[in-house]
């Protein structure tokens, strides 16, 4: 798993609207990576609208919220209109950014071994360091437990 101090990681993934997002284009300030399994399901919806729903507080301090699955465009375009969600969703098809940040592989899904994103949140600082880790996060509380250590 990725620690504090330690460098974020580099992407360019496609959004939900087919655009190119690279996690350079915050550099010189704060940006919250989330990895979820996947769109659309009970905790992924209510961790998307937790930041969602604290968006102005995000808005207020310059903070981008990048969402992570390895969910195709087209799912995620359904999901962002679905659930008016205002921040990027990203597509990692084949987890290379997910596995990058330790949160991609093997788990127990209902008693079933599957690989997939695990629900991991990293905050990135202006200099690009990991300053916050968040492992298998409640979905419920985490946008304003971000927030929290954001200010």
């Amino acid at each position: 798993m990725l620690s504090e101090g330690d460098a974020a990681p580099g992407f360019e993934l496609p959004n939900q609207d087919g655009d190119t997002v690279s996690l350079s284009d915050y550099d010189g300030q704060y940006a919250v990576v989330y990895f979820y399994p996947r769109a659309d399901t009970p905790g992924c919806t209510t961790q998307a609208c937790s930041f969602r729903d604290n968006w102005d507080e995000y808005a207020d301090r310059d903070v981008p919220v990048l969402g992570i699955s390895d969910d195709p465009v087209e799912d995620l375009a359904d999901f962002a209109a679905k659930y008016d969600l205002p921040f990027d969703l990203l597509s990692d098809t084949d987890g290379a950014v997910a596995t990058a940040y330790d949160s991609y592989g093997e788990k127990n899904v209902f008693g079933n071994e599957v690989v997939g994103t695990f629900r991991n949140t990293f905050v990135v600082g202006p200099d690009g360091d990991v300053v916050a880790v968040f492992e298998g996060v409640d979905p419920e509380e985490h946008a304003e437990e971000v927030l929290d250590v954001i200010d």
